[in-house]
């Protein structure tokens, strides 16, 4: 096992109980000392902390991006903990109104309970802040829907001198605040746009991928809900296309007491794909079978088609550490870069210990989303850590060349996830970056809420 300590670095895998360092979530990196942290009680206290602090904030969430983003600039940085700021603040019938440290989770069962539901589907781990969810373009799959951050209505932001900038669609800076790395402030509350409660079936299949750089299409431009994972070794493709339920879907769901409702039996035209990979995994991570990442490939066997509501269907991620790279291309060339990908395969047959998963959503308003203004086919790749904390070094290969031919691709990155900044020309990639730049000179022009990383990507 090896890793590029570089972009991809060991995970501890000891526990940090009684480190005096701070982690990210994976464990894969040190923010800072637990006594730089702060937590205030709430806003008033939150605001008087960025008022008084002369060094620089970095601000904390659930930590499930790369550690790049939170890293303490020095001993003086503040490691800002925004958790008590949580919960639904308000409601109308057709908005809500939550604390920006909120977790999806609880976002997600709020709405639930009020027979509520965004119009964004939801991206796969439900751990995150609502606002961190924002600032890095969590999405879900769908080309009738952008991300999270495009249900915003009103964002309330905390800025550098502690003051209260209150941001709505009208606004001139709102595109700019609606993803913006943590580089603008503290985001205390988020107001969003809400539909009726749908109930959705779910249909699951597994096909070929011959025809895959037509099919992604017409099954994104068919069904409102649309995510596939792509096996490139057995040119196969497990498909999940999700349109509303009929009345007798809803019925039935409703007559289950509101848990899923599966329509047919098992189907096993994935179970030799999913061994064979299962081989690969257990080759690169020595784990025991029954481990999160093998539960992640195991769920693929003897798949049934399912009624259910939108976070029931699509919220169905497994949080275990991983390097996860996901790159956004222009939906208008999603086949053709599929094709690249195919002949890459041909020719390099890259070790792969989970298939390469596709997600499209329509276009967002904010400016630095990678689906900004265009719909967007989304292509992640995920590598995970073995037992030891270490990465294959297949996987890193895979990983280092796939990214490469996304780049030059005109592919945008996630920013929540891994990337490799040298390969991007940002200002080429966003027609409004200066103009984002210009927000954040005007919003914290002493860099409070920078740090090394985010003044190398912002300058």
């Amino acid at each position: 096992m090896q890793t590029r300590a570089d972009r991809f670095p060991i995970r501890n895998t000891q526990s940090v109980d009684s480190d005096s360092q701070i982690w990210n979530w994976a464990q894969n990196d040190r923010l800072g000392a637990k006594a730089q942290v702060k937590r205030p009680d709430d806003e008033q206290q939150l605001r008087a902390l960025v008022a008084g602090h002369a060094g620089n904030i970095a601000i904390l969430g659930s930590r499930l991006s790369t550690g790049d983003l939170m890293h303490a600039e020095n001993s003086n940085t503040l490691l800002l903990d925004p958790g008590a700021l949580a919960g639904l603040l308000s409601s109308t019938p057709q908005t809500v109104t939550f604390g920006g440290a909120t977790p999806l989770h609880q976002v997600y069962a709020t709405l639930t309970e009020m027979g509520r539901m965004l119009a964004a589907s939801p991206g796969v781990i439900a751990l995150q802040t609502l606002a961190g969810a924002i600032a890095t373009g969590t999405h879900g799959q769908g080309l009738r829907q952008g991300s999270i951050a495009d249900e915003v209505l009103h964002l309330r932001l905390i800025q550098a001198d502690g003051g209260v900038l209150e941001l709505d669609r009208q606004h001139p800076w709102f595109g700019a605040a609606q993803l913006a790395l943590g580089t603008l402030g503290v985001v205390t509350a988020v107001t969003l746009k809400t539909l009726p409660q749908g109930i959705f079936t779910c249909f699951k299949s597994a096909t070929d991928d011959a025809a895959l750089e037509s099919t992604l299409i017409e099954w994104n431009e068919t069904f409102p809900l649309s995510k596939a994972w792509w096996f490139p070794e057995d040119h196969l493709v497990h498909v999940w296309r999700a349109r509303p339920a009929t009345d007798d879907e809803a019925k039935a769901y409703r007559l289950n007491n509101g848990a899923t409702v599966s329509l047919s039996s098992g189907n096993d035209a994935m179970n030799t794909t999913v061994d064979r990979t299962l081989v690969h995994m257990q080759n690169d991570i020595q784990g025991a079978k029954g481990d999160k990442p093998f539960k992640t490939v195991e769920r693929f066997k003897d798949f049934t088609d399912i009624t259910g509501d939108i976070y029931q269907l699509y919220c169905r991620g497994i949080a275990t550490p991983q390097i996860n790279i996901e790159i956004g291309i222009p939906l208008r060339r999603a086949g053709q870069v599929i094709e690249k990908i195919k002949q890459w395969y041909r020719d390099t047959h890259p070790h792969m210990h989970y298939p390469i998963i596709l997600r499209c959503t329509g276009p967002s308003d904010a400016w630095l989303s990678p689906a900004s203004q265009e719909a967007t086919c989304f292509f992640g790749f995920v590598v995970y850590y073995a037992a030891d904390g270490t990465l294959s070094k297949d996987g890193v290969h895979f990983l280092d060349a796939v990214e490469k031919l996304l780049a030059q691709e005109g592919g945008r990155p996630h920013w929540g996830k891994y990337y490799d900044p040298a390969l991007y020309h940002w200002h080429h990639l966003y027609p409004q970056w200066q103009q984002f730049r210009a927000v954040r000179a005007a919003l914290d022009p002493t860099g409070k809420f920078a740090n090394a990383y985010t003044t190398a990507l912002f300058g």
